[in-house]
């Protein structure tokens, strides 16, 4: 189970008409008695925000951190779409609520898909029954995972337990996202759910934390999409644990999420993990990671398993941060290949052995200080061209 794995929460998948061949894209996860509970949500930072962002945003404020629900659709990111898109994610929440006995403004609400297509608010009649057939269960949890997708290839869902002083409580989660994923968060949705008791306050703090750590440190092709959206709410049916573990619950739950998107990355072949060491603050580190995370030629080289050190050091030099190349190394899958900053004999039968792999480690180490930071991102393939040479 996933996103409703915390007890107090059900879900539902179902077809209203957006996507062709009744495919689902709609999906819901509401509170099991329909009462709005503690909530808290990360958006996207691209100023040409969606719709479903705009309105999410208000109600969170209106409602001063409740929700009893949230309404999500695929296919359409109801974005750059005017006064009309607005209107037409209003409405799906305006629904939602009757059906669940809440307030609109208790009612949070997501879309993704293709920007500036006008929303087909034909489709709005046919939410009600998918929302009235929402259950508990592994099932109901699973069809609103594949609900939400567009190009992903799987369902991504995640779990973690806390078990403190007699009380165990459990943090679910579901994802989709496959391309746009870049800081500050990816084209993707995610909502959380937990049994824990917690303040709005404190759910916001949680889930900044988890994102820093999480849907913020990957990436895929560089790109921040118009309609990012993370939720967290918590019914507090389990009772109060200690913030600490359930904050590190949060996190792995967002973790395990953005790993399973950059592994389903359009055209992907294998991800990788890059991390730096030695940096002069750990927020320098993070800088670097991610430029060379983010390099086409880097990307370029992991698709066709070569270990061209000479561009993961291009990257480091140019990332803006301290830099000497006489105190720089850099390795694959452990093995040093470079040591202050010129090649060093090693293994490359073992290297090759691990580029080959479904997941590439490259440590790089500046030698200037004692900062460090990963970022996760994945190769750059065939199948991602193919994907978004048209409209997709």
């Amino acid at each position: 189970m996933s996103v409703t794995a915390a007890r107090g929460f059900v879900a539902a998948g179902g077809a209203i008409g957006i996507k062709a061949a009744r495919q689902l894209d709609l999906a819901i996860v509401a509170t099991a008695d329909g009462k709005a509970v503690p909530a808290a949500g990360v958006f996207t930072q691209n100023l040409a925000t969606a719709a479903a962002v705009q309105v999410s945003r208000e109600h969170l404020g209106r409602s001063e951190g409740q929700a009893a629900a949230v309404v999500l659709t695929s296919g359409n990111a109801n974005a750059a779409t005017g006064p009309a898109g607005v209107r037409a994610a209003r409405r799906l929440c305006e629904i939602v609520a009757a059906e669940v006995g809440a307030a609109p403004e208790e009612v949070l609400v997501c879309q993704t898909g293709l920007i500036g297509v006008p929303f087909p608010a034909g489709v709005l009649d046919a939410v009600g029954p998918v929302v009235a057939a929402r259950a508990p269960g592994a099932r109901a949890g699973r069809a609103a995972a594949e609900a939400i997708m567009t190009t992903d290839t799987v369902p991504k869902e995640a779990v973690a337990y806390v078990d403190a002083g007699g009380v165990r409580c459990t943090v679910g989660g579901m994802a989709k996202g496959a391309a746009m994923l870049a800081p500050h968060m990816a084209t993707m949705l995610a909502v959380v759910t937990t049994d824990a008791a917690a303040a709005p306050s404190t759910l916001r703090a949680l889930l900044g934390g988890a994102v820093d750590v999480s849907f913020n440190a990957m990436t895929v092709d560089g790109c921040t999409s118009t309609n990012d959206t993370v939720l967290l709410l918590a019914s507090g049916e389990a009772g109060a644990v200690p913030l600490d573990q359930l904050g590190a619950a949060v996190s792995a739950v967002c973790r395990s999420l953005a790993e399973q998107m950059v592994a389903d990355a359009e055209g992907a072949t294998k991800t990788a993990r890059i991390v730096v060491t030695g940096a002069a603050s750990d927020a320098e580190a993070h800088v670097a990671a991610r430029k060379v995370a983010s390099s086409l030629l880097v990307k370029c080289s992991l698709n066709g398993e070569d270990p061209y050190w000479g561009r993961v050091v291009s990257e480091l030099g140019s990332a803006g941060v301290v830099f000497e190349l006489g105190r720089t190394s850099v390795a694959y899958g452990g093995i040093e290949v470079c040591a202050r900053g010129a090649a060093v004999p090693h293994d490359a039968d073992a290297v090759a052995a691990h580029m080959a792999g479904k997941a590439v480690d490259i440590r790089c180490d500046l030698g200037v200080g004692q900062g460090e930071g990963a970022v996760l991102t994945s190769d750059l393939g065939y199948g991602y061209l193919d994907e978004n040479r048209t409209t997709s």
